[in-house]
C-alpha cells in the first residue's frame, strides 16, 4: 500500500523532512508566474511562517506544498513522498493521510457537534479513533466541556481551537495554517498562536503558517519572506519589528 493507517510507519526515511520543495515554479493560465524556482525544506517539528504581501506567492506556495495544486515544474515531497505524477485520487489520499489544514474561516461543518467535527477526518479515512489521543487533544485545546455543542454555539476562538484539533487528529506529517488568526480579535489570536507554538514544541508537530502580518509571523521559529513569487529572505527567531522593517524596505517606502 502507498499509505499506512499507522502514522508511526509512514515515513519513507527517519531523516525525510516534512516538506521539501525543489525548484518549484507555478504559472497560471494567462502566463501569470506565481512561483519562480522556489526551493524550501521544512524539517519535522518546525514551526515555519510564510510571510509576504498580497500577490507575493505565499498562497500558491502553500497550495503547491500541500498537494492542492500541481506545480508547473519542480518537485514536491511530503514526508518523503514524491507527489509528481499522482492522480487526483492519489493526491486526495495523500492529503487525507499526511496533511492537516487550519483555515481563517474555521470550515467546521455546522450540523455536526464539535466532537464529530474533530473526528471527521478519521471517519472519512475509515480509520478507528484513538480515544486517548483524541481526549488529550480536546484537553489541550480547552474544549472538554464543549464537545456536544454545534459550531454556532462557540466563540470564534473556540471554533478555531476545534479546527486545530481536527487538523491534528490524524497525526499528520504537516499542518498548514492559512491566515489562522485573520478572523479573531487580538487576545484570541494570541491564544491560538500560543497553542500552535505548544503543539510544535510539545508534540513535535510540523506547522507551516501563511500570513501577511509580521506580528503573527514572529510567533514562528523561522519565517520566510516572499516577494514576486520567490523566497527573498529567511529569518531565524524573527521579531515583529524586524519583519515589519523588512516588508517596508522591500516596498521602497
Amino acid at each position: 500500500m502507498f499509505f499506512t493507517s499507522d502514522p508511526t510507519e509512514r515515513p519513507v526515511s527517519p531523516d525525510a523532512p516534512a516538506i521539501a520543495l525543489d525548484h518549484v515554479s507555478h504559472t497560471y493560465d494567462g502566463g501569470v508566474l506565481a512561483l519562480d524556482d522556489v526551493s524550501l525544506t521544512v524539517q519535522r517539528g518546525e514551526f515555519l511562517a510564510v510571510m509576504g504581501p498580497s500577490g507575493s506567492g505565499k498562497s500558491t506556495l502553500m497550495h503547491s506544498a500541500a498537494a492542492l495544486e500541481v506545480p508547473t515544474s519542480g518537485t514536491v515531497r511530503i514526508d518523503g513522498r514524491d507527489t509528481r505524477g499522482l492522480s487526483e485520487t492519489k493526491r486526495t489520499e495523500l492529503r487525507r493521510d499526511l496533511v492537516g489544514f487550519v483555515f481563517q474561516s474555521y470550515n467546521l461543518v455546522p450540523s455536526l457537534s464539535v466532537s464529530d467535527n474533530i473526528t471527521l477526518p478519521l471517519r472519512l479515512a475509515g480509520r478507528a479513533p484513538d480515544v486517548a489521543w483524541i481526549a488529550s487533544l480536546v484537553d489541550r485545546v480547552g474544549l472538554s466541556g464543549r464537545l456536544e455543542h454545534r459550531p454556532a454555539e462557540l466563540s470564534g476562538g473556540q471554533q478555531q481551537r476545534a479546527a486545530i484539533a481536527r487538523a491534528l487528529v490524524a497525526r499528520p506529517a504537516v499542518v498548514f495554517a492559512d491566515e489562522p488568526t485573520g478572523a479573531l480579535d487580538l487576545r484570541t489570536a494570541q491564544e491560538v498562536l500560543e497553542l500552535f507554538g505548544e503543539v510544535a514544541e510539545d508534540l513535535g508537530q510540523t506547522i507551516v503558517m501563511v500570513t501577511h502580518d509580521p506580528a503573527v509571523a514572529a510567533r514562528a521559529g523561522t519565517a520566510v519572506v516572499m516577494a514576486d513569487g520567490r523566497i527573498v529572505q529567511t529569518v531565524q527567531q524573527p521579531t515583529a519589528a524586524d519583519l515589519a522593517g523588512r516588508l517596508v524596505a522591500m516596498s521602497g517606502v
